[in-house]
């Protein structure tokens, strides 16, 4: 007599797999240029990469400490310190993570209980509501509207209620590729101020940031950054999305509530790559300095080489995104135009609803350009055939 299988009740009925992986798959099957997923077509640094062998061939392979190797968190300090004014304490308040997700979830687990309630602004990238909805918050959502994406302020205020817990943020924003001002930062800290709420700010594009002022981080913020969690990410910086190293900035009783969750995640991260990133940060600052210009490059000859398309390019303030406004070209919402560019024009994007709770009626979708120029100029060309 056979036994039907168990099968556990979920506790993410409606979560799948994710838009990226869809799309990347869709592109892969249909030979299409791949701009979807955020990940370079390039690699990284031959320092770094010679930095990774030489550690692993000097035998640096066992586990590194729970809150990161002592140099890569030096490194980190001192970066912090010449960006935003502060300088963190190495052994107190920087954490070194499997990537920035995870430094997201441990961050969100450590602080978000039954019931609380937890403030993010859509479009918001997809880890935030899985991790709220495990630790059991509730998700209070702000809708952004394009082509600004602009928090409203007063609508911010009056969804705060005693039962406000966290606030998550994203600057420089994916997917809308818009930053926040230090005026945004004001506001935050005087809504939240009289409350015991903390600030959850997801900065892994911080090198990629275009503003005229630069990157606005919530580390540059003397009060907030007293309650807050700033999370980056090595991949976006150096290239080397596959490498998972990122970290978590925060003052030390927030740091503790992290680790406890970090150590009995992950424990510890790859011990030669976060030397190798020490050796980086130390010897090629210049790397991240430059990264503006870098990516600026990509960005305006992307937006050239499409001025002749029929789509409609929004503002890019930061991230390697381009938002693309299709209405001239199709009458279809985002998920069937991204599936219909994918295997009819051979382009790969991403549909900008995906990242939204509520409805999403805009005739957006995302664009990755962290990519060769050979490879923009290509999808440029397809795109302006429109």
């Amino acid at each position: 007599m056979s036994q039907t299988p168990i099968k556990p009740e979920s506790k993410l009925p409606a979560l799948g797999t994710t838009i990226f992986s869809q799309m990347s798959a869709l592109a892969q099957q249909h030979n299409a240029i791949n701009l979807s997923q955020g990940f370079p077509d390039f690699d990284g640094p031959d320092y770094l990469k010679a930095r990774l062998a030489h550690h692993v061939s000097a035998g640096a392979n066992q586990y590194a400490p729970m809150t990161g190797v002592q140099p890569l968190r030096q490194a980190i300090a001192a970066k912090t310190a010449e960006l935003y004014g502060h300088k963190p304490d190495v052994d107190s308040e920087i954490t070194v993570t499997a990537g920035a997700t995870e430094a997201l979830y441990a961050a969100i687990t450590a602080l978000v209980r039954p019931g609380d309630e937890v403030i993010c602004f859509d479009p918001s990238y997809d880890s935030y509501a899985p991790a709220v909805m495990l630790a059991g918050g509730v998700m209070k959502r702000i809708a952004l509207q394009p082509p600004a994406f602009r928090v409203d302020w007063q609508e911010f205020t009056a969804l705060l209620s005693p039962r406000t817990r966290l606030v998550i943020l994203n600057t420089p924003h994916n997917p809308s590729a818009t930053v926040w001002q230090k005026s945004d930062f004001a506001s935050l800290w005087q809504a939240v101020k009289a409350q015991e709420i903390y600030v959850l700010s997801d900065e892994v594009y911080e090198h990629i940031c275009f503003a005229k002022e630069g990157h606005a981080s919530v580390l540059a913020h003397p009060q907030l950054r007293e309650r807050a969690i700033a999370v980056s990410s090595f991949g976006k910086t150096f290239h080397m999305t596959g490498w998972k190293v990122g970290y978590c900035v925060a003052p030390p009783a927030l740091t503790a509530e992290v680790r406890k969750v970090h150590q009995y995640l992950t424990f510890a991260v790859n011990t030669p790559a976060q030397l190798a990133l020490a050796d980086m940060l130390k010897a090629e600052p210049e790397h991240y300095r430059e990264l503006p210009a870098f990516y600026r490059a990509r960005r305006d000859r992307f937006v050239q080489a499409l001025a002749k398309s029929r789509l409609k390019i929004l503002p890019c303030e930061g991230t390697y995104f381009l938002l693309a406004d299709y209405s001239a070209v199709s009458d279809l919402d985002d998920v069937a135009f991204c599936q219909w560019l994918t295997k009819e024009a051979g382009v790969a994007a991403i549909p900008l609803s995906v990242f939204c709770a509520g409805p999403f009626p805009h005739k957006l979708i995302r664009l990755c350009f962290a990519k060769q120029e050979a490879t923009l100029d290509a999808a440029a060309e397809r795109l302006c055939q429109l």
